[in-house]
């Protein structure tokens, strides 16, 4: 049986509850991927073009520093991996490729999953993808904050996880 783990980057606590529903739901372990500073309100303020995230956004190359909880996870024992995160201006928060450029993925199964108040999926797994050479992503889907336990283990079924 297939090892697997929900990782999570949770600004506001919304993807953090999802990921926890999920975990539950799938039979997988959890990992937070916090950041080494946190986010403070001001720092999410999206409208403030000279807010920590409007910043790290502007450059999709810039890579937030994670917890060194984070960088020391071991991931090598998992086989199928589901990320999560809310959407930062159509994609994945820069932070995500900073977790998965800081672990060997190749082989593993990754599907990822967000939160928005609005906002799709956009380009995301094409901006994750080089950051975790040789892995496969499986799927990609945003849900609702109050998705149910049984509509995310149905999605991760979907994909054959």
């Amino acid at each position: 049986m297939a090892k697997k783990l929900v990782a999570y980057f949770s600004a506001s606590g919304v993807t953090k509850d999802l990921a926890e529903r999920l975990a539950a739901a799938v039979g997988a372990d959890v990992l937070e991927i916090a950041p080494e500073v946190p986010y403070t309100a001001a720092d999410l303020n999206w409208q403030d073009k000279k807010a920590r995230s409007t910043v790290e956004m502007a450059d999709k190359s810039f890579r937030p520093a994670v917890a060194a909880s984070v960088k020391s996870a071991d991931v090598s024992g998992y086989d199928e991996v589901f990320i999560g995160f809310p959407i930062w201006w159509y994609v994945a928060p820069t932070i995500v490729n900073t977790f998965l450029e800081a672990h060997d993925f190749a082989g593993k199964k990754i599907a990822v999953f967000a939160t928005s108040g609005g906002s799709g999926m956009g380009n995301t797994v094409a901006e994750l993808e080089p950051s975790a050479p040789g892995a496969e992503f499986v799927g990609a889907k945003r849900f609702s904050a109050s998705a149910s336990a049984a509509e995310l283990a149905a999605w991760a079924e979907g994909l054959g996880l």
